[in-house]
């Protein structure tokens, strides 16, 4: 089943979205916290899901202005990758979050995971947040994330160091100096 052209062009003409149109699909860029920027930094975009077997190929070169994919495996529509989109992009748009800067400091930014984040009780179950948090330090508390950032993404997403060149001289003396006491309990 291949969704048919003209309807498919009459509703985009009669409603004249804002654009860009993209057309989600598995021959568009990836998205990733990149692109969910560039998207959350525009004057808008558009949307266009597929069904089945997509849309007539006239729909992707001659109405959309590109195509985007959520990833490398196939689903039976596009609506649920539209929604991946906007909770993506939604989040990034100034005052949708109660904080700015919380979107600033997460998992993706510069090509890492995010740091452990802990809540109270300062122990639970007999296992302790670490000492570092309560400190007041902020200057320790930043070092201590960066470093929990790099050995999460070291262990956990290899594939994301790789991506980003590897580590920085200054990254790897971090690592070494994060003395045992200030680990997150189970590194």
């Amino acid at each position: 089943m291949v969704l048919m052209p003209e309807p498919i062009f009459a509703a985009v003409e009669a409603a004249e979205p804002p654009r860009p149109l993209l057309l989600l699909g598995p021959g568009g860029r990836r998205l990733d916290q990149a692109r969910a920027e560039e998207l959350a930094a525009g004057e808008g975009f558009s949307l266009l899901c597929g069904r089945y077997e997509g849309v007539d190929d006239r729909v992707r070169t001659h109405l959309c202005d590109g195509e985007l994919s959520i990833g490398d495996y196939v689903l039976g529509g596009g609506e649920v990758a539209a929604m991946v989109v906007l909770e993506a992009v939604g989040r990034l748009v100034p005052g949708v979050m109660g904080n700015a800067s919380s979107a600033g400091d997460e998992s993706f930014r510069d090509g890492l995971l995010e740091y452990p984040q802990f809540t109270k009780p300062r122990s639970f179950r007999g296992i302790p947040a670490p000492e570092v948090l309560r400190s007041g330090d902020h200057a320790r508390v930043a070092r201590w994330r960066r470093a929990q950032a790099l050995r999460r993404t070291l262990n956990d997403r290899p594939d994301l160091i790789e991506a980003r060149g590897g580590l920085t001289p200054e990254e790897l003396d971090l690592l070494d100096e994060l003395a045992p006491d200030e680990q997150a309990p189970g590194t």
